[in-house]
């Protein structure tokens, strides 16, 4: 009998128990330090108003929070499908579906909120690398690696073409000139900046590098490539 093998099964439930526990609280911690600021669009957001709600970055970050049960429900939902298709890997695909689209349209909505001079001032357009990033901030350079994180993180666990980090990087950034493109076409008053695409292409990579262990194999696409074939009858 395999000692290790009847063990490692309990120890890999113990360890994403632990991790899912850490994660729960660690976003409690978060939502508990951000509760004021949250609260001040709480009533807007409420009462079902655009205005004090999805225009503003509290209301938006707000909404991410209070649709979570939501999303939860959509993966519950998928993977249960899923198995009783026979579907493997049914939980990690679902997650990863409902996780690059939760994760990452947040952050999208916030980077196409139009300025207060939108329509009126011309497009400004950066293409000196490096140049913005000095004046970005620190907040502004966490603000921008995020913004296809969950992308960079759950792609690579639902596709299999995109289970690379030169794709992942490709991604991020064709992604990023998508936005940055739209924000200068749209006239957001904002700056479309190379920077951004670097930075933005930088936070998909490094997600994706967090997510590597978990990522989706050749193997784990088509198992039935594995099987031997049946002997011909006769």
């Amino acid at each position: 009998m395999n000692t290790n093998a009847s063990l490692s099964a309990p120890l890999r439930r113990t360890r994403g128990l632990v991790l899912a526990v850490l994660a729960v609280l660690g976003l409690a911690s978060a939502v508990f330090v951000v509760r004021r600021p949250l609260m001040m669009s709480a009533p807007m957001c409420v009462a079902g108003r655009w205005h004090g709600c999805f225009d503003t970055f509290n209301g938006v970050v707000l909404m991410t929070l209070v649709t979570l049960p939501l999303a939860a429900l959509v993966v519950w939902a998928l993977a249960r499908a899923r198995r009783a298709a026979g579907v493997a890997s049914a939980w990690r695909m679902s997650l990863a579906e409902v996780g690059m689209v939760h994760g990452t349209v947040p952050f999208l909505w916030l980077t196409m909120m139009p300025g207060a001079g939108a329509g009126v001032v011309p497009a400004r357009v950066s293409l000196i690398p490096l140049r913005d990033l000095v004046t970005m901030g620190p907040l502004g350079i966490v603000g921008n690696l995020l913004v296809f994180a969950s992308l960079g993180f759950f792609a690579p666990m639902r596709f299999t073409a995109s289970a690379s980090l030169p794709r992942i990087l490709a991604l991020g950034a064709g992604c990023s000139v998508l936005v940055e493109t739209a924000q200068y076409v749209l006239r957001l008053d904002r700056v479309s900046s190379v920077d951004d695409v670097l930075v933005n292409a930088a936070g998909a990579v490094l997600a994706a590098l967090a997510s590597r262990r978990w990522w989706r194999t050749p193997a784990q696409a088509s198992p039935d490539r594995s099987r031997p074939a049946p002997a011909p009858a006769g």
